[in-house]
Protein backbone atom coordinates (compact mmCIF):
# COMPACT_ATOMS: atom_id res chain seq x y z
CA UNK A 1 0.00 0.00 0.00
CA UNK A 2 1.85 3.16 -1.51
CA UNK A 3 1.80 6.33 1.37
CA UNK A 4 -1.25 8.34 -0.48
CA UNK A 5 -3.21 5.50 0.17
CA UNK A 6 -2.36 4.32 4.05
CA UNK A 7 -4.85 4.69 6.71
CA UNK A 8 -4.36 7.75 8.83
CA UNK A 9 -4.60 5.64 12.02
CA UNK A 10 -5.71 7.48 15.08
CA UNK A 11 -7.03 5.55 18.42
CA UNK A 12 -10.28 6.74 18.60
CA UNK A 13 -13.50 5.08 20.99
CA UNK A 14 -15.91 2.45 18.84
CA UNK A 15 -18.54 4.62 18.95
CA UNK A 16 -16.83 7.80 17.68
CA UNK A 17 -14.98 6.22 15.19
CA UNK A 18 -18.51 4.75 13.70
CA UNK A 19 -19.51 7.94 14.14
CA UNK A 20 -16.47 9.36 11.79
CA UNK A 21 -16.89 6.84 9.08
CA UNK A 22 -20.71 7.25 8.76
CA UNK A 23 -20.14 10.75 8.75
CA UNK A 24 -17.58 9.78 5.63
CA UNK A 25 -19.92 8.03 4.05
CA UNK A 26 -22.86 10.64 4.02
CA UNK A 27 -20.28 13.15 2.75
CA UNK A 28 -19.55 10.49 -0.18
CA UNK A 29 -22.69 9.28 -0.86
CA UNK A 30 -23.85 12.88 -1.80
CA UNK A 31 -21.05 13.92 -3.79
CA UNK A 32 -21.12 10.99 -6.02
CA UNK A 33 -23.75 8.07 -7.07
CA UNK A 34 -24.31 5.28 -4.74
CA UNK A 35 -22.71 2.96 -7.80
CA UNK A 36 -19.40 5.17 -7.99
CA UNK A 37 -18.73 5.19 -3.99
CA UNK A 38 -16.99 2.26 -2.69
CA UNK A 39 -16.10 0.57 1.16
CA UNK A 40 -12.26 1.62 0.00
CA UNK A 41 -13.27 4.81 -0.87
CA UNK A 42 -15.06 5.67 2.10
CA UNK A 43 -12.46 3.91 4.52
CA UNK A 44 -9.19 6.13 2.64
CA UNK A 45 -11.41 8.91 3.49
CA UNK A 46 -12.44 8.19 7.09
CA UNK A 47 -8.61 7.14 7.60
CA UNK A 48 -9.28 3.68 8.16
CA UNK A 49 -8.51 -0.10 7.36
CA UNK A 50 -11.77 -1.03 4.92
CA UNK A 51 -12.06 -4.25 7.07
CA UNK A 52 -13.01 -2.06 10.01
CA UNK A 53 -16.21 -0.76 8.12
CA UNK A 54 -17.09 -4.17 7.48
CA UNK A 55 -16.41 -4.73 10.94
CA UNK A 56 -19.15 -1.85 12.01
CA UNK A 57 -21.52 -2.17 9.17
CA UNK A 58 -20.83 -4.97 7.18
CA UNK A 59 -21.24 -4.41 3.57
CA UNK A 60 -21.36 -1.08 1.30
CA UNK A 61 -25.32 -1.64 1.00
CA UNK A 62 -25.65 -2.19 5.12
CA UNK A 63 -23.68 1.15 5.31
CA UNK A 64 -25.57 2.98 2.77
CA UNK A 65 -28.57 1.67 4.67
CA UNK A 66 -27.76 3.75 8.09
CA UNK A 67 -26.58 6.92 6.39
CA UNK A 68 -30.57 6.60 4.85
CA UNK A 69 -31.75 6.16 8.66
CA UNK A 70 -29.51 8.61 9.66
CA UNK A 71 -30.55 11.52 6.78
CA UNK A 72 -34.66 10.62 7.18
CA UNK A 73 -34.96 10.36 10.71
CA UNK A 74 -32.51 12.99 12.23
CA UNK A 75 -33.81 12.90 16.08
CA UNK A 76 -33.16 15.76 18.26
CA UNK A 77 -35.81 17.92 17.25
CA UNK A 78 -37.88 17.38 21.11
CA UNK A 79 -34.36 18.16 22.37
CA UNK A 80 -33.30 21.21 20.62
CA UNK A 81 -36.60 22.81 20.25
CA UNK A 82 -38.64 24.26 22.60
CA UNK A 83 -42.26 23.05 22.46
CA UNK A 84 -43.99 26.87 23.73
CA UNK A 85 -45.41 29.73 21.93
CA UNK A 86 -48.09 29.94 19.10
CA UNK A 87 -48.52 27.37 16.33
CA UNK A 88 -46.51 30.04 14.42
CA UNK A 89 -43.70 30.11 16.67
CA UNK A 90 -43.58 26.42 17.11
CA UNK A 91 -43.93 25.61 13.28
CA UNK A 92 -41.36 28.51 12.56
CA UNK A 93 -38.87 26.63 14.75
CA UNK A 94 -39.06 23.61 14.26
CA UNK A 95 -38.84 24.39 10.45
CA UNK A 96 -35.50 26.65 11.01
CA UNK A 97 -34.13 23.77 12.75
CA UNK A 98 -34.90 21.36 10.23
CA UNK A 99 -33.36 23.23 7.18
CA UNK A 100 -30.28 23.95 9.10
CA UNK A 101 -30.18 20.33 10.07
CA UNK A 102 -30.37 19.29 6.33
CA UNK A 103 -27.99 21.77 5.46
CA UNK A 104 -25.08 19.83 7.02
CA UNK A 105 -25.36 16.95 4.45
CA UNK A 106 -27.92 18.42 1.91
CA UNK A 107 -26.75 17.01 -1.16
CA UNK A 108 -26.47 13.30 0.78
CA UNK A 109 -30.45 14.32 1.58
CA UNK A 110 -31.43 15.02 -1.86
CA UNK A 111 -29.72 11.90 -3.32
CA UNK A 112 -31.68 9.24 -0.91
CA UNK A 113 -35.04 11.29 -1.53
CA UNK A 114 -34.94 11.53 -5.12
CA UNK A 115 -35.30 9.02 -7.42
CA UNK A 116 -31.98 6.81 -8.22
CA UNK A 117 -29.72 6.10 -5.28
CA UNK A 118 -29.36 2.91 -4.59
CA UNK A 119 -31.88 2.06 -7.54
CA UNK A 120 -35.47 0.10 -6.43
CA UNK A 121 -34.49 -1.59 -3.52
CA UNK A 122 -37.14 -2.64 -1.52
CA UNK A 123 -34.79 -2.06 1.92
CA UNK A 124 -34.34 1.70 1.29
CA UNK A 125 -38.35 2.05 0.41
CA UNK A 126 -39.02 0.41 3.77
CA UNK A 127 -36.94 2.58 5.62
CA UNK A 128 -38.13 5.53 3.84
CA UNK A 129 -41.68 4.44 4.58
CA UNK A 130 -41.10 3.89 7.99
CA UNK A 131 -39.56 7.92 8.70
CA UNK A 132 -41.74 9.17 6.91
CA UNK A 133 -44.56 7.52 9.39
CA UNK A 134 -42.13 8.93 12.59
CA UNK A 135 -41.95 12.08 11.26
CA UNK A 136 -45.11 12.74 10.86
CA UNK A 137 -45.61 11.49 14.26
CA UNK A 138 -43.41 13.30 15.66
CA UNK A 139 -44.57 16.56 13.67
CA UNK A 140 -48.28 16.19 15.21
CA UNK A 141 -47.02 15.24 18.81
CA UNK A 142 -44.26 18.64 18.80
CA UNK A 143 -47.29 20.57 17.21
CA UNK A 144 -49.14 19.50 20.63
CA UNK A 145 -52.24 18.39 18.43
CA UNK A 146 -54.98 16.30 20.26
CA UNK A 147 -55.41 13.47 17.43
CA UNK A 148 -59.50 12.47 17.74
CA UNK A 149 -59.84 8.93 17.81
CA UNK A 150 -60.88 8.26 13.84
CA UNK A 151 -59.34 10.92 11.91
CA UNK A 152 -55.81 10.25 13.51
CA UNK A 153 -55.01 8.12 10.12
CA UNK A 154 -56.19 11.14 7.85
CA UNK A 155 -53.95 13.48 9.89
CA UNK A 156 -50.74 11.34 9.77
CA UNK A 157 -51.20 10.90 6.15
CA UNK A 158 -51.87 14.40 5.44
CA UNK A 159 -48.67 15.13 7.06
CA UNK A 160 -46.67 12.41 4.99
CA UNK A 161 -48.41 14.38 2.11
CA UNK A 162 -46.66 17.71 3.92
CA UNK A 163 -43.27 15.49 3.95
CA UNK A 164 -43.27 14.95 0.14
CA UNK A 165 -43.40 18.74 -0.22
CA UNK A 166 -40.74 19.45 2.23
CA UNK A 167 -38.85 16.92 0.11
CA UNK A 168 -39.27 18.65 -3.27
CA UNK A 169 -39.09 22.15 -1.44
CA UNK A 170 -35.51 20.61 0.00
CA UNK A 171 -34.54 19.69 -3.99
CA UNK A 172 -35.21 23.21 -5.23
CA UNK A 173 -33.41 25.20 -2.37
CA UNK A 174 -29.98 22.41 -2.23
CA UNK A 175 -29.77 20.86 -5.96
CA UNK A 176 -31.78 23.29 -8.45
CA UNK A 177 -31.01 26.80 -6.29
CA UNK A 178 -34.58 27.67 -7.24
CA UNK A 179 -35.62 28.53 -4.24
CA UNK A 180 -33.57 30.64 -1.25
CA UNK A 181 -32.96 29.24 2.03
CA UNK A 182 -35.70 32.09 2.99
CA UNK A 183 -38.27 30.77 0.53
CA UNK A 184 -37.81 27.21 1.53
CA UNK A 185 -38.40 28.40 5.85
CA UNK A 186 -41.87 30.49 3.82
CA UNK A 187 -43.19 27.73 1.87
CA UNK A 188 -42.82 25.37 4.42
CA UNK A 189 -43.50 27.02 7.40
CA UNK A 190 -46.86 28.46 5.61
CA UNK A 191 -48.26 25.17 4.41
CA UNK A 192 -47.63 23.34 7.79
CA UNK A 193 -49.78 26.36 9.43
CA UNK A 194 -52.11 26.28 6.90
CA UNK A 195 -52.53 22.23 7.54
CA UNK A 196 -53.01 22.54 10.93
CA UNK A 197 -55.08 25.92 11.24
CA UNK A 198 -57.50 25.64 8.21
CA UNK A 199 -56.98 22.19 6.88
CA UNK A 200 -57.48 19.48 10.28
CA UNK A 201 -60.66 21.36 11.69
CA UNK A 202 -61.99 21.10 8.20
CA UNK A 203 -60.95 17.12 8.60
CA UNK A 204 -62.50 16.86 11.50
CA UNK A 205 -65.44 18.21 10.47
CA UNK A 206 -66.33 15.98 7.83
CA UNK A 207 -65.37 13.13 9.82
CA UNK A 208 -67.93 14.17 12.35
CA UNK A 209 -70.39 14.17 9.19
CA UNK A 210 -69.13 11.18 8.06
CA UNK A 211 -70.15 9.32 11.14
CA UNK A 212 -73.67 11.09 11.07
CA UNK A 213 -74.42 10.22 7.53
CA UNK A 214 -73.63 6.54 8.50
CA UNK A 215 -75.31 6.64 11.64
CA UNK A 216 -78.59 7.50 9.71
CA UNK A 217 -78.06 5.40 7.19
CA UNK A 218 -78.25 2.47 9.60
CA UNK A 219 -81.12 3.72 11.43
CA UNK A 220 -82.63 3.88 7.71
CA UNK A 221 -81.40 0.53 7.71
CA UNK A 222 -83.10 -0.97 10.55
CA UNK A 223 -86.34 0.74 10.36
CA UNK A 224 -86.40 -0.99 6.28
CA UNK A 225 -85.82 -4.68 8.04
CA UNK A 226 -88.53 -4.12 10.47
Amino acid sequence: MSPAFAPRWKRLEPDTRREQILACAMRLFGERPYSEVSTTDIAREAGVARGLINHYFGQKRDLYLKVVKRMLLMPGLEESVPMTGSLRQRVERSVQWYLDTVAIHGKTYVAITSAGGIGADPEVERIISEADDVSALKTLEFLGLKVEVGSDARQRAMIRSYGGLVKATIREWIRGGTLSREDAHLLLSEALITIVRDVFPQLHQNAQSERGDARGQGRKRGKDEQ
